[in-house]
C-alpha cells in the first residue's frame, strides 16, 4: 500500500502527517517506530493522522516516536491547521478559527493575519489539581514538589495541559544530562501515566528558556504544551508575574521560539509552522 505523507515542523517539532479524511487506514506501533526512525525511516518526533470528526472541523490522532498514542500536541495541532489551510479550500481561513478534536480536549486554531506560516492555538486552561494531572501524592497541588532522583532532590511544579508535565526551575539548563535524567522523571512512581519534563530557566519576567523531555519521544527540540505548562508553572510558583494576561511570554527552546499568552484563563500558543516536504511511502500489508 502506497500512502502519501507530509512532513511538517513547528519550532523543530517535526511530525509525519497522513491525511485520513478521505482515506482511512490502520497504523501499528511497529510501523510508527519504523517511520519515525531518522536513519532507516522518514524521521520525526511522531506520526499524526488527520481524520474526519463528528464534533469539530477535523480530528488529530497523534503518536509518539515509540508508537504510543499521545493525548494532545500543541505544535502538532498547529501543524494540522497548516495542512488544512494549504490543502482544503473550505479550510482556507483568515482570522477565523478552526476547531480540531484531540484525545484530551478540543483546540481552536487561528491563522494569524492571513499569514500562511503563523498559527495560534487556544490550548485551554491549565489543570493544577494533583489528582487530575495526575500525580500520585497526598497534596492537593504539586507546587515545588520534592522529587528524589539519584539521591538528589528536585523541586518540581506539575501541570496538565491535557497531558501531564513536570516543570523544574533551575539555572544552566544546557549543562543538564537530559538523556540520563529525563527517563527517570518520565517513569517516576508518582506519575501513573508517566510525564513530560521541562527544565526551565527564567531569564526575565517575559522570557523563559526550557529543555524538554517528552514521554514516548525523548528530548525534542520543542514542545507546545510544555511551553504552556512551563508558563503556567512559573505563575503558580510566583516566579513571574502574570503579565502574560496582557503580554506574550517568549519561550526559548532548542528549535526556536514560541509565544505564550493568557486570554480568559486559556493559554494561547503561537509560532511559525512550516511544511518541510511531501512524499509517499510503501507499507507492506500485515
Amino acid at each position: 500500500m502506497k500512502l502519501k505523507f507530509t512532513k511538517i515542523q513547528a519550532c523543530g517539532n517535526d511530525y509525519i502527517f497522513f491525511d485520513c479524511i478521505k482515506k482511512k487506514f490502520d497504523i501499528s506501533q511497529k510501523l510508527i517506530k519504523k517511520l519515525c526512525d531518522r536513519h532507516y525511516g522518514i524521521g520525526g518526533n511522531g506520526v499524526i493522522l488527520i481524520c474526519a470528526s463528528y464534533i469539530s472541523d477535523a480530528k488529530m490522532i497523534m503518536f509518539n516516536s515509540d508508537g504510543s498514542e499521545g493525548d494532545i500536541c500543541g505544535n502538532g495541532v498547529r501543524g494540522v491547521a497548516k495542512y488544512l489551510f494549504d490543502n482544503y479550500k473550505n479550510f482556507n481561513f483568515i482570522n477565523k478559527k478552526i476547531i480540531i478534536e484531540t484525545k484530551s480536549r478540543i483546540v481552536e486554531v487561528k491563522n494569524n493575519e492571513g499569514k500562511t506560516d503563523v498559527f495560534t492555538a487556544n490550548m485551554g486552561k491549565a489543570e493544577t489539581l494533583s489528582k487530575n494531572i495526575p500525580v500520585d501524592i497526598d497534596s492537593k497541588y504539586a507546587v515545588f514538589l520534592p522529587i528524589k532522583i539519584d539521591n538528589k532532590i528536585f523541586k518540581a511544579t506539575c501541570i496538565s495541559m491535557g497531558n501531564p508535565h513536570c516543570v523544574v526551575f533551575c539555572k544552566n539548563i544546557s549543562k543538564i544530562n537530559l538523556k540520563e535524567i529525563g527517563p527517570k522523571f518520565e517513569n517516576h512512581k508518582i506519575f501513573p501515566k508517566k510525564t513530560n519534563v521541562e527544565f526551565a530557566e527564567i531569564l526575565n519576567n517575559k522570557t523563559i528558556k526550557i529543555r524538554v523531555w517528552e514521554r514516548g519521544s525523548g528530548e525534542t527540540l520543542s514542545c507546545g504544551t510544555g511551553s504552556c505548562a512551563t508558563v503556567a508553572a512559573a505563575i503558580s510558583s510566583n516566579l513571574i508575574k502574570s503579565d502574560c494576561y496582557n503580554n506574550e511570554i517568549l519561550v526559548k527552546l532548542r528549535g526556536g521560539n514560541l509565544l505564550v499568552s493568557l486570554y480568559n484563563n486559556n493559554f494561547l500558543l503561537s509560532g511559525k509552522v512550516e511544511k518541510i516536504f511531501t512524499g509517499s511511502v510503501e507499507i507492506e500489508n500485515g
